[in-house]
């Protein structure tokens, strides 16, 4: 069986190229105008030739810039996370940097190992979704100059920049659309707000709001974790109940939109006569029945204004400043699970 052939070292291409070792350096090391251009065709051919890649991470930490962004991610199964990640890649690429990113599987401890991980790694800066409450580690991390960025959660005395949703504001689109569409009674749907300061924002939300825009209805908590027959329950308790106004769900993330989707088709549950309305734009959304409303929020654009909120800190001769607060406004996408049946009696509707 052929042995696999080692990697070239940086003395292979200075031997090749009939050069020094410390002119090779200074090749691949940024410093290429001081060497003659004949010189750098030689050191360009060689390396070509003897398939030599520099190792970044070693030049990095010797000069003491890694060019790497670190990223944790509380699921990166939720196509919230892989959608604000895409933007946090594309924009570190567009910069110059390489990101490494961490999943933590919403476990604090894995969380935390993590951290130690990106921190041995050397990161130049860290885009944090966050799991748990890992305000120690990260205190710790700033402590040593290390910028930090939180997406979507914010935690209690880090201080760190924060990019998300204007979750007041969302929740306010979404009762505004199911006021005019015709709904007067909404069940709002969340997993347990405990470890996510976006679902505590949105939940104190919504109970202020149903009365301000006239309406009926409460909130359920619930664990996506404890499978679909826990969604189930809670659907199937509020629909048994005689409708004597239009009612609708309003889900508060894909996760959930899918759930709810899954049962209420399962069920023959017709949209529309029963709304259906989500926080977060997924591809499936139009797809399904008439089509599923839902707030989609401006992904990318989050996770490229966290890597430059990163980097204005890393490049900025200026003492810190306060930390910043970054909202960005949801789009409202109406389909046809919104849409009462033309035959609905309004007249029956309380005022």
């Amino acid at each position: 069986m052929p042995q696999s052939r080692q990697r070239a070292t940086i003395l292979e291409v200075a031997h090749a190229a009939g050069t020094s070792k410390t002119s090779v350096s200074r090749y691949f090391g940024g410093e290429r105008e001081r060497l003659s251009r004949e010189l750098q065709g030689r050191i360009a051919a060689a390396a070509r030739r003897l398939g030599y890649r520099p190792n970044q991470m070693a030049r990095g930490l010797k000069g003491g810039r890694s060019r790497l962004i670190g990223m944790l991610v509380a699921d990166i199964r939720n196509p919230y996370s892989v959608a604000v990640m895409h933007g946090v890649e594309q924009a570190c690429r567009a910069r110059g940097y390489s990101l490494l990113v961490g999943n933590t599987d919403n476990d604090p401890a894995q969380e935390r190992r993590h951290l130690a991980l990106l921190a041995a790694y050397r990161v130049e800066g860290l885009v944090i979704n966050a799991a748990g409450s890992p305000d120690r580690e990260l205190a710790r991390l700033a402590e040593q100059g290390t910028p930090l960025v939180l997406v979507d959660r914010e935690l209690g005395e880090v201080p760190a920049d924060v990019v998300g949703l204007d979750n007041a504001r969302a929740i306010d689109q979404a009762l505004d659309h199911l006021q005019a569409a015709g709904y007067r009674e909404v069940l709002y749907l969340s997993e347990p707000p405990d470890q996510a300061s976006s679902r505590r924002a949105r939940l104190a939300r919504f109970r202020h709001g149903l009365a301000a825009h006239g309406l009926s209805g409460e909130a359920r908590c619930l664990s996506i974790g404890h499978g679909p027959a826990a969604v189930g329950e809670v659907i199937d308790g509020v629909l048994a109940s005689p409708a004597t106004i239009p009612r609708a769900l309003l889900c508060a993330n894909g996760n959930l939109t899918l759930a709810v989707t899954r049962h209420l088709q399962a069920h023959g549950t017709p949209l529309g006569e029963v709304g259906l309305m989500g926080i977060d734009e997924l591809d499936w959304c139009e797809l399904v029945g008439p089509g599923i409303t839902t707030l989609a929020q401006p992904t990318d654009a989050i996770g490229r204004a966290a890597v430059e909120n990163l980097l204005q800190r890393l490049e900025s001769p200026q003492p810190a400043s306060p930390p910043r607060r970054t909202r960005y406004q949801a789009q409202l996408i109406p389909r046809g699970s919104t849409r009462l049946p033309f035959h609905h009696d309004r007249s029956q509707e309380s005022p």
